[in-house]
């Protein structure tokens, strides 16, 4: 198209052609109506003068543009080109997509439990939506630093290591429990057994002031009873990953603790920088983008009366050592939507400081909340935060019953499989399908569903295309049984058109961060490709008819698995 275009008028060359899918034909350029306007041209007229050029390309990949409206084109790929695009993609093992987020180092802030408590339902998108965005952009070629930004420094962590040291006999490392109790969930009882001593007794709570002295001055007593309760909460955090099937690791963890030694020089910078001022013996940062009340600015906290620092201060401790000594080109905070004012000011004060250049990327991907049934914020029946793993225990148990009833006699070990394959999945999509910016409610019927938009149905898929394959006797169909002279079907055009469209979308999902693109993607292709088995045989299909429809399935099948995997789901090959 861009070619054409420039052959009709050589001041156009280079133009963007537009080129878009389209419902009227297999693509359409709307290029000639806003190029008309630049050259002084009538878009009907050009529109007709780039179709002439076109189709003076007898050996070319558009079979033919023929002129719709005021400018448009509506275009229709050849059937050779099509075949040959399926045959490149089959051949390639990224499967045709290319690495555009190459040399681009990206860290990537998300999950960020607290240690000493247990993960609940908060955590779930923070968690699905980073790690999938982690594993596209890996993908397209980026450097991914995960970072676990993980709350393991304050107050509390005083009152609980001195609650533990005067109650010897409490049971909490995992060695010591029974396997329904996590050491986490241990920690996080008797830290609220801690805080009510230390809220009924004054001389406790002195006590426990004097061991945040002692934590933060290095006491090694303390500071080795603080290291043994965060690898305990890491173990319990590492499980919930493991179920949940997400990258992160320990190496990723990089706790509030970690950076307390830099909060000191980061604020002398920020007053030799003169950015930060003293109001009411505190350091504040006033910003000059956001007004809050009566036209007065925002400001962040970076240094309180006392002289400690709290979360505004990590944050920007945090920002410039990611920029100056992780050396990164784009940072993405994938944290709830509550949190935007406050990155929002982080970055410009980064800016301000001289330490997010225009080089530097700094993103912060919001999310919207979970709802209960009700519409409200998903509560325990008491009123009480839900804890992560007993989410999960309830779509994997809704996922087993669904299961039970279509397989009545299946194997009890490969039944609790396929339920925790599928409830997990199901978990993950519902997240993962719905944009981010928006809430969305928990109902577990629906997300174990085997059909319409759910996870399950796109795992159930994928080992419905797996099973053609096996029964098909060729699991590993052979490029070069595509035959490019075959006519095509309208459906198999139409999934091969989908096919095609994958790199586009996995380059959508690295501009917007937003993996909803992705399950759009993945549930239009399965969908396509269900269409298309109907409407054209396949087993019992004579070649070369037959050679190109199972290449047209491997590609699905690989295409479907892949981008699941993007997605942190498991694309079984039996379900």
């Amino acid at each position: 198209m861009s070619e054409a275009i420039g052959r009709v008028r050589e001041d156009l060359a280079g133009a963007n052609p537009v080129v878009r899918r389209s419902e009227h034909a297999d693509f359409q350029s709307n290029a000639a109506l806003a190029l008309a306007r630049r050259v002084g041209a009538g878009p009907r007229d050009l529109a007709a003068d780039i179709a002439a050029a076109l189709d003076g390309e007898a050996d070319g990949p558009i079979a033919s543009a023929v002129p719709s409206g005021p400018g448009f084109l509506n275009l229709t790929v050849a059937q050779d080109a099509l075949w040959a695009q399926v045959a490149a993609r089959l051949a390639d093992p990224r499967l045709g997509v290319g690495t555009p987020e190459r040399g681009r180092r990206t860290v990537i802030d998300y999950s960020a439990p607290n240690i000493a408590k247990e993960m609940h339902v908060g955590h779930l998108r923070t968690t699905v939506i980073g790690d999938s965005l982690a594993r596209v952009l890996g993908f397209l070629g980026a450097d991914v630093v995960r970072q676990n930004h993980l709350g393991d420094f304050g107050t509390q962590f005083g009152m609980l290591i001195q609650y533990l040291d005067e109650h010897p006999d409490a049971a909490w490392h995992q060695d010591e429990l029974d396997g329904g109790t996590s050491a986490v969930s241990a920690l996080d009882g008797l830290y609220r057994s801690a805080r009510a001593e230390f809220d009924a007794d004054p001389a406790f709570a002195d006590r426990a002031r004097s061991r945040v002295v002692a934590l933060q001055s290095g006491e090694p007593a303390t500071v080795a009873a603080w290291k043994d309760i965060v690898a305990e909460s890491e173990r319990s955090f590492r499980a919930v990953y493991d179920r949940l099937g997400v990258l992160l690791t320990p190496e990723d963890s990089v706790g509030e603790s970690f950076y307390h030694p830099m909060l000191g020089d980061t604020v002398a910078e920020l007053v030799d920088a003169g950015l930060v001022v003293e109001s009411e013996d505190a350091l504040v940062f006033y910003s000059s983008e956001v007004s809050g009340p009566e036209g007065r600015p925002v400001t962040l906290m970076v240094r309180k009366r006392d002289g400690g620092y709290g979360y505004d201060a990590t944050d920007l401790a945090t920002i410039r050592y990611r920029i100056r000594d992780l050396e990164a080109d784009r940072l993405v905070y994938v944290t709830d939507s509550r949190q935007a004012l406050h990155f929002r000011l982080v970055f410009e004060a980064a800016r301000r400081a001289g330490w997010l250049t225009g080089g530097v990327g700094a993103e912060h991907v919001a999310y919207g909340t979970i709802l209960g049934p009700d519409g409200r914020p998903f509560k325990t029946r008491a009123g009480g935060t839900v804890r992560l793993t007993d989410l999960l225990d309830a779509a994997v148990s809704r996922a087993r019953a669904v299961v039970a009833d279509k397989n009545p006699d299946l194997d009890p070990a490969e039944l609790d499989r396929i339920a925790e394959q599928a409830g997990i999945a199901a978990v993950k999509y519902a997240d993962l399908s719905t944009s981010r910016v928006k809430d969305y409610s928990f109902d577990v019927d629906r997300m174990v569903s085997f059909t319409g938009d759910t996870g399950v149905y796109l795992q159930y898929a994928h080992a419905r295309i797996s099973s053609i394959l096996r029964r098909a006797g060729d699991p590993d169909t052979a490029v070069d049984s595509v035959d490019s002279t075959v006519p095509l079907q309208p459906a198999e055009r139409t999934l091969a058109l989908e096919l095609d469209a994958y790199g586009t979308v996995l380059d959508e999902v690295a501009t917007t961060l937003e993996p909803h693109r992705l399950c759009g993607y993945l549930y239009d292709l399965a969908r396509a490709f269900t269409a298309f088995y109907e409407a054209c045989p396949v087993l019992k299909a004579e070649d070369p008819v037959r050679g190109n429809r199972l290449a047209l399935c491997r590609l699905a099948v690989r295409t479907l698995g892949h981008g699941l995997d993007l997605l942190g789901i498991v694309a079984p090959d039996r379900m």
